[in-house]
């Protein structure tokens, strides 16, 4: 293990990645120094969906660690993204204050379902830290019951991912429902301020961004940490021979655990990016389709690179943004059609793809 941040990836990846740094950052400082129509200005719809795509790739990161690097294929981790998003939402709803429409304490959808007050575990959410200590909390300790249970039975394989995908499901409906707490179907939108600041003030959009931009960073170089690791050895090996590592006497329950609780973590904090930027957190975050769309993002981008994942969910949500503006009904059908051909042709990725072409000029 390696104390130095400089060896975590080579020369030429360290130079790609504080370039695409530079670029992203650069957006918003154009956004706000430059009026609208000047050649150089960046819209505040263009910094609003790059920001929304940092968080997806945070996402991305998180399955990846723990599909790419530990073979846990998880067909549920958009339940995590959505309840740290829920939980971030609680405290911007709650710093609503009299702005909404019946000018009450309680967001309006309370009202609106005759509500006389806050349910138990809405206490203490209008404190902003204690809201954050939810985001980490809330997906984290769910992942570790789940894991553990899950993980001690030996259940692996798609028989993991099966209960995966039934667990976020049961979250989606049990979101659903009115009485829950969380606004139904509607979930939480609306938001005015965070922290006493306009939430919609360009300065502010801008500075949820940046942030955004650094927590994505600050996990790409705590995976990379990881797997570069003694312990990413022993997670690997988990993937490659579980069987085998058993043998020579480690215990793979507690190293699945804990990369699948960090992942979930992960997943939690793009989740609570996820919310102010948008502007709403709803059930349908939880749908089984949103964790599909993840490990396309992994796959197109390439698993177990890291990297790739993030490269991936850009590559693959600006598609999407393009298409279901073009072509809003057949966007499913292209997003098939990506996942069969990177499988059939790019099993490695567009990473893979890269590295090919730059060994072949190497040989040539």
């Amino acid at each position: 293990m390696t104390s130095s941040f400089s060896s975590l990836f080579s020369r030429p990846a360290w130079a790609g990645i504080l370039a695409c740094a530079a670029v992203l950052a650069l957006l918003p400082i154009l956004n706000l120094s430059f009026p609208a129509g000047h050649a150089l200005h960046v819209s505040g719809y263009t910094v609003a969906l790059v920001g929304k795509f940092m968080c997806y790739a945070m996402a991305a990161l998180a399955l990846d660690l723990v599909w790419g690097y530990t073979g846990i294929l998880s067909l549920g981790h958009g339940v995590f993204f959505a309840l740290g998003g829920y939980a971030h939402g609680m405290y911007l709803m709650r710093a609503i204050g009299h702005d909404g429409v019946y000018q009450s304490n309680l967001p309006d959808f309370m009202v609106f379902l005759d509500w006389k007050s806050y349910p138990w575990y809405w206490s203490f959410t209008d404190h902003f830290g204690f809201a954050m200590l939810l985001v980490v909390l809330a997906p984290g300790l769910l992942a570790f019951a789940f894991g553990f249970f899950a993980f001690r039975s030996r259940i692996k394989g798609v028989y993991f991912s099966i209960i995966t995908q039934a667990m976020t499901f049961a979250f989606m409906l049990l979101f659903f429902r009115n009485n829950t707490g969380f606004g139904g179907n509607n979930g939480f939108t609306d938001f005015k301020r965070i922290l006493g600041f306009t939430i919609t003030a360009p300065a502010t959009k801008a500075v949820l961004y940046l942030i955004t931009l650094a927590a994505l960073l600050g996990a790409l170089l705590l995976c990379r940490w990881i797997v570069t690791s003694k312990l990413g050895r022993v997670l690997q090996a988990v993937r490659d021979s579980e069987s085998r590592l058993m043998f020579i006497g480690y215990n793979p329950l507690w190293f699945k655990l804990f990369v699948w609780t960090l992942s979930a973590v992960l997943c939690g904090i793009a989740g609570a990016l996820y919310v102010p930027q948008v502007g709403i957190i709803n059930p349908s975050e939880m749908s089984p389709g949103n964790s599909i769309e993840m490990v396309i993002w992994a796959a197109v981008g390439g698993r177990g690179t890291l990297l790739g994942p993030i490269i991936g969910a850009f590559s693959v949500n600006g598609l999407k943004s393009w298409f279901t503006a073009a072509f809003p009904d057949l966007w499913l059908y292209a997003l098939g059609a990506i996942f069969i051909l990177v499988t059939l042709f790019l099993p490695q990725g567009i990473l893979g793809l890269v590295d090919r072409f730059r060994k072949s000029k190497e040989t040539a």
